[in-house]
């Protein structure tokens, strides 16, 4: 089974919100679950995948900047803050981290919604206060 795991996390990188979908589901069409577990934030830092009129907007109405950068196929190209995108490196190295933990990281567990899920909730649990 193909897993997708989308984060949410907070200035410093760490993890904040979590939620798990198949691994052939685009990323914006799930993005909706995301919003309802955002804190207050000034800013969005997003990829590609998360570009989306519609979540834009959402995102907008919550008072919320974006600087997620425009899909290829978009006919209109969107403007984003590049200096600003530098930073969601620290969302990579979020996902890097709990890589380190080798549960997460090989995947041996055979229930991603049950199993698997609580093993990366744990991660994050330890990452947050590390």
């Amino acid at each position: 089974m193909n897993t997708k795991l989308h984060a949410g996390t907070d200035r410093n990188g760490r993890p904040l919100d979590f939620f798990m979908t198949a691994g052939q589901v685009s990323d914006y069409t799930e993005a909706a679950a995301l919003l309802d577990g955002l804190p207050p934030a000034e800013w969005m830092l997003a990829d590609r995948g998360y570009d989306a009129d519609w979540f834009r907007d959402a995102l907008e109405e919550k008072g919320i900047k974006l600087c997620i950068p425009g899909r290829k196929s978009r006919g209109k190209p969107v403007k984003y803050d590049k200096r600003k995108y530098k930073r969601r490196n620290r969302i990579e190295i979020m996902f890097g981290r709990l890589k380190d933990w080798r549960r997460v990281a090989t995947r041996y567990d055979r229930c991603p919604p049950t199993v698997f899920f609580s093993a990366i909730c744990l991660a994050a649990t330890v990452l947050f206060w590390l």
